[in-house]
């Protein structure tokens, strides 16, 4: 699939994840569905968050995630790229088999 060819899977699923929901997502909520470790998501959200990409609070154990103005940007972007791989792939003529 050409979602890989520029973006990273994970990654982009985690910020559309937290973008598309209704409810506030904690770490363990977003690493539950986005079937990833939660190191991994703890680890990208912490470099989320340095770059001003996404905000965390703690509500008592919790820590939740909010995309910032910037991260809803980005977000868009990587829908609109992701929208034109797909488009583009729906395009290209199957290939021959050998």
């Amino acid at each position: 699939m050409m979602d890989n060819l520029i973006l990273k899977k994970k990654q982009t699923e985690i910020l559309i994840l937290i973008k598309n929901s209704a409810q506030d997502l904690s770490m363990s909520t977003i690493s539950k569905l986005s079937n990833t470790t939660y190191v991994h998501v703890c680890n990208f959200l912490a470099t989320c968050e340095y770059n001003g990409i996404t905000t965390s609070e703690k509500h008592g154990k919790l820590k939740i995630i909010k995309l910032t103005d910037k991260g809803l940007r980005i977000t868009n972007l990587i829908i609109s790229i992701n929208s034109e791989l797909t488009i583009a792939e729906q395009q290209r003529p199957p290939e021959t088999p050998k």
